[in-house]
């Protein structure tokens, strides 16, 4: 099982000044020590499960951006960002641009979005729930067909491109699409047809299992294969007392397959997060 660090919080001791030295540090710790994926959260503010809503939040391209040019090994994306964000079109530009400035290390997180306090403030549409499945939908045909040979128009519901062009491609084979969100009936309805991951969140091994039974019926119907389809799990941080335990209850998700977990740091300096799990869990992990 692969270990991937996920920025999600950059309240962080020395304020904003401090912040660009503060994140290449800990991105190029976690590159040297191994963690698969450098990830960041997507959003415009911060989110309540994280801290307040004024706390500082990064666009989570140019973070992105950012890490490619102190990175040389760990694979680059969000988790996840939300199809209202940014459009199709120019969404597909900027994954490319990640993959070939990194030399293809870029992938898409993405899902349909929920938090509409930070769209009504800085003024982004927030359609209805159904209509951004619809959107994401769309989304995933856009950016499949950019990331391919064909320039052809796109003609859909709420999205219409005259002419798909995207040059330079991508580096070697199209990004790895991940679709983040458990709901059964649309979330994974849509990572059926379109994804290559799905990103859930450690509901029990039960709940988990459900999860994939329900998935693979969802593949059936579309015609997809679920075994092509890479679980990974946005866990919660190891305790620095009980880890034994918490170790065991990773080991029961990699049971159920799955390929990666993702740890956010939570303190006020990132690298002493990225360091104690680079000596206490990225060994036991990366064995199970």
């Amino acid at each position: 099982m692969k270990v991937g660090v996920d920025f999600a919080k950059f309240t962080w001791e020395g304020g904003a000044a401090a912040l660009g030295a503060t994140a290449a540090e800990a991105i190029t710790m976690a590159d040297e020590a191994g963690f698969s994926t450098i990830a960041a959260m997507d959003h415009f503010f911060q989110i309540s499960m994280v801290g307040e809503y004024t706390e500082p939040m990064l666009d989570g391209y140019t973070f992105l951006g950012f890490a490619a040019g102190l990175s040389v090994r760990a694979r680059l994306q969000l988790l996840v960002t939300g199809v209202t964000y940014r459009h199709p079109g120019l969404l597909a530009k900027i994954v490319t641009t990640l993959d070939v400035l990194s030399s293809g290390r870029a992938g898409l997180g993405i899902g349909a979005a929920w938090n509409e306090q930070e769209h009504l403030g800085l003024g982004v549409p927030f359609p209805s729930t159904s209509e951004r499945y619809e959107r994401l939908d769309e989304c995933l045909a856009i950016c499949t067909q950019m990331w391919g040979d064909d320039t052809g128009p796109f003609a859909g519901d709420h999205y219409q491109l005259a002419e798909t062009l995207n040059s330079p491609l991508n580096v070697a084979a199209a990004p790895e699409i991940m679709v983040g969100g458990m709901g059964p009936k649309k979330t994974l309805k849509l990572a059926a047809r379109h994804a290559q991951a799905v990103n859930w969140f450690p509901i029990g091994h039960d709940g988990f299992a459900g999860l994939k039974t329900t998935l693979a019926g969802h593949c059936q119907a579309e015609g997809t294969d679920v075994d092509a389809i890479r679980l990974t799990l946005m866990t919660f941080p190891p305790p620095r007392d009980g880890l034994d335990a918490w170790l065991s209850d990773i080991e029961g998700y990699a049971a159920l397959g799955v390929d990666e977990i993702y740890l956010a740091p939570g303190s006020a300096d990132p690298r002493v997060d990225i360091a104690h799990y680079a000596e206490v869990v990225l060994p036991r992990v990366t064995s199970m």
